[in-house]
């Protein structure tokens, strides 16, 4: 269950360049609809909505070795799709690694906001997802997972992530329509 009034989302790279780009993610197509509904109604219902976007440093940052050029801070393949575009009331944490609190303000931003929960979207939920959840984990956060809100490359290695998030980080499991109805 969340909490109301202490509970945030976070978008972890529904970026161009993972979309539709360099890295693009065919399965990650199917999870923008039931991003979108969430975090409308988040929006709706004041719950913050924030992104935690790859922004990279060319040839420097050190996770462009293993994946190549993506996401570089500046380009349309570090901005957020379309489906999905951020609104004022938003919050953007640009990252350069798969956590979105490493070397970040997020634990900074959350706790401002008296956030106690985060509910997990995006991709990937064995990587990016993982890391994050990690991280949200030890700095004391309650991870909730929106189920249909978050895919990896393949069905393996998202059944892989959704089942080390709950094993690992105690994460809570909801799909998007049953997290609507706590906010």
């Amino acid at each position: 269950m969340v909490e109301k009034g202490k509970t945030a989302i976070i978008v972890v790279d529904m970026l161009n360049d993972f979309v539709t780009g360099a890295l693009k993610c065919d399965r990650g197509l199917a999870i923008v609809p039931h991003v979108k509904k969430l975090i409308e109604a988040a929006r709706e219902r004041n719950v913050p909505v924030i992104f935690a976007n790859d922004a990279h440093i060319k040839g420097i940052d050190h996770e462009l070795k293993l994946w190549g050029d993506h996401a570089i801070a500046g380009t349309k393949g570090a901005e957020v799709i379309p489906e999905l575009a951020p609104t004022e009331k938003d919050y953007i944490v640009p990252k350069r690694r798969y956590s979105g609190f490493f070397h970040t303000d997020l634990d900074l931003l959350l706790r401002e906001l008296g956030i106690t929960t985060v509910i997990m979207t995006g991709l990937h939920a064995h990587m990016c997802v993982r890391h994050t959840s990690a991280d949200a984990y030890m700095l004391g956060y309650k991870v909730v997972v929106a189920t249909d809100c978050t895919d990896s490359f393949t069905k393996e290695d998202y059944e892989y992530g959704i089942k080390y998030l709950k094993d690992v980080y105690g994460a809570e499991l909801y799909t998007a329509d049953e997290l609507i109805v706590q906010f």
